[in-house]
């Protein structure tokens, strides 16, 4: 239903308002821009180079805001500084997302809000979660031991990890089953993403969980073999009547690879996969499901089917590959959240680069002839993106900032991945 704060209102009054200063809150409210010539307030922790010198963004900088009444208190002050407007509420972080739903009947006094309800989120949002519902629905996931971290420490700590029966063959990959959870931790050695080449590295990764007090299950998960190249992203939109009305697939050329963004794509070209649609339309329709969300997926080279990994509840951060390939999320979100019409669905289904990295960098990584080929058409086209370079937020502060973002990406491959390999790793 349309949010109270909406009610009577067009979309030129429109007001988005996004939550964490990174580079997928940006696509976010350029989407908002480009469909309604929105500005728009983005509250950050720090001043985000994301954001530098924007035309028609105010970032606000809130220390403290990964605190949720910290962050509940700031956007009730940005509400009572923009009086007769439209405020959308946007974020692109887990954690961010938990606590703008744990807040929701304060929130809503405000702000239109298009997210799950909270026993949804918790449905979907730990791996374990979203492997039980694609267990239902014969959706491929990959084999997973989950391990309990509090219950290492009840029983023992670091003594009790040896014990633990890993039933995989290595090496393997690892990583946290809530988002959220893992974002408030810190202990030596921590990535977004953690390969294992050894049980002797588990265990000793899993013993610094132990330590840091960790209060969830961390997963140990098969490797899928092949490179980024078989990665896939989906995004899609349920909206507030259960309908989807947005899906976009893409093939992730590269990921990221420094250990707090390690498995982000970096770049992703366009492509249908009617299969995965399927699968993401069956997930969120048995979850009950509303707003935007992220699907991370692969193609097993042993079996020729995609194994589906987890479900963000959220966007993602590359977003804007789909804005670029024809279907702009600002409109899907506003038709429904704000306007309450209900519209045809839509899909991305232009041939698009999506892209933060220079190309000359990312040819590099590229290593299949034919897929070089592809890319250098779109190129050639004018259909290669970057989310940070828009015609509309061309000031000249800008412009340094954005090339400095992505001319450092040399210096971060170089550091952190040196070299394409045959698993991305």
């Amino acid at each position: 239903m349309t949010s109270p704060a909406a009610q009577g209102v067009g979309a030129s009054d429109v007001l988005p308002v996004g939550v964490g200063g990174d580079i997928g809150v940006y696509a976010l409210v350029r989407a908002f821009h480009e469909q309604y010539g929105s500005d728009a307030v983005v509250l950050s922790s720090v001043a985000t180079r994301a954001m530098a010198g924007s035309t028609f963004v105010t970032n606000v900088v809130v220390p403290g805001i990964d605190q949720p009444e910290t962050l509940v208190d700031a956007l009730e002050r940005v509400a009572a500084q923009h009086p007769g407007r439209t405020l959308v509420l946007l974020t692109n972080a887990d954690w961010y997302v938990r606590t703008i739903i744990e807040n929701r009947e304060r929130l809503e006094q405000s702000y239109v809000l298009s997210y799950c309800s909270l026993d949804v989120l918790e449905k979907v949002s730990s791996k374990e979660g979203f492997a039980e519902i694609c267990d239902r629905l014969d959706i491929p996931t990959p084999r997973t031991v989950p391990v309990d971290v509090p219950a290492l420490v009840a029983a023992g700590g670091r003594s009790a990890v040896a014990d633990l029966d890993i039933d995989l063959e290595f090496p393997v990959v690892a990583k946290p089953s809530s988002s959220a959870d893992y974002y408030y931790v810190d202990f030596p050695g921590k990535k977004k993403i953690h390969h294992v080449d050894t049980r002797a590295e588990l265990d000793d990764l899993l013993g610094r969980l132990v330590d840091a007090g960790y209060p969830g299950a961390f997963l140990v998960q098969e490797l899928i073999p092949g490179d980024e190249t078989q990665m896939r992203s989906l995004t899609a939109y349920r909206d507030s009547r259960g309908r989807i009305t947005l899906l976009s697939t893409g093939r992730v050329l590269l990921e990221e690879h420094t250990p707090g963004t390690l498995g982000i794509p970096a770049a992703i070209l366009t492509e249908p996969y009617e299969d995965a649609m399927d699968a993401a339309s069956r997930f969120l329709d048995e979850a009950g499901y509303t707003g935007f969300a992220n699907f991370d997926y692969k193609l097993d080279p042993r079996t020729g089917r995609h194994v589906y990994f987890e479900m963000n509840p959220r966007i993602g951060r590359n977003n804007y590959y789909v804005t670029a390939a024809g279907a702009n999320v600002a409109r899907v979100l506003v038709e429904d959240a704000v306007l309450g019409r209900a519209i045809d669905p839509v899909r991305a289904e232009g041939e698009v680069l999506y892209s933060v990295v220079p190309f000359r960098l990312l040819l590099r990584y590229v290593l299949d002839p034919a897929l070089r080929a592809r890319l250098r058409a779109a190129r050639r086209r004018g259909d290669a993106v970057n989310p940070l370079v828009y015609r509309g937020d061309r000031r000249l502060r800008r412009r340094f900032v954005v090339a400095a973002m992505t001319n450092n990406f040399y210096r971060k491959y170089r550091t952190y991945y040196p070299r394409p390999t045959a698993t991305g790793y």
